[in-house]
């Protein structure tokens, strides 16, 4: 008798934990794939410095030279990528879904410590992400603010989609500038 409400009962357990397997849950997420918040918000990728490093860029503007901070202590520019993107980049020239590329900005000084000439990266300024996740409508873009644990989408009016759409070399991305990627090699 106790053996058949045990093996009746294997079917209501199996059951559950099919469903999770084949939704999922209980897997562990691509690492440097994209992490939402229950708000829907993106969660800040704290491991990003560890990822594929693209460039680093000094001065970056696309106004004018004097909104860089070109004449005084202009910005670096420094860009990462979730290595699965990057290797797939690599196959196929094209970033896959789930591809998550940060720009992270920093300050810069110059005569610190022994440098007594060019330019220095100092404190982060900003962090933002262009995510391409089509479950989320493809391409978008993210701005922490210093220390912010999540940013919530900028609005699609902004100007930074229409840019990327007009001048980006690959799938709205600036790989002009990404010298190991570059299309023009």
């Amino acid at each position: 008798m106790n053996r058949f409400k045990l093996r009746a009962g294997i079917p209501l357990l199996i059951v559950p934990i099919y469903l999770l397997a084949s939704h999922g849950f209980g897997q562990p997420k691509q690492a440097g794939s994209p992490q939402y918040s229950a708000s829907g918000a993106m969660v800040f990728p704290a491991d990003y410095r560890t990822w594929t490093f693209l460039t680093s860029g000094l001065a970056m503007t696309y106004g004018t030279a004097a909104a860089a901070g070109a004449d005084s202590n202009p910005n670096f520019d420094n860009v990462f990528v979730n290595p699965a993107a990057y290797n797939s980049f690599l196959k196929t020239g094209t970033w896959p879904d789930k591809t998550v590329l940060i720009l992270e900005v920093r300050g810069s000084d110059s005569k610190v410590s022994i440098n007594k000439g060019g330019r220095v990266q100092t404190k982060v300024i900003g962090v933002e992400a262009h995510v391409k996740d089509a479950a989320r409508g493809g391409w978008a873009f993210y701005a922490f603010e210093p220390g912010a644990a999540e940013a919530s989408l900028l609005p699609k009016t902004r100007n930074c989609y229409s840019c990327h759409e007009q001048n980006g070399a690959v799938d709205t991305t600036f790989v002009q500038f990404y010298p190991t990627l570059s299309v023009s090699r």
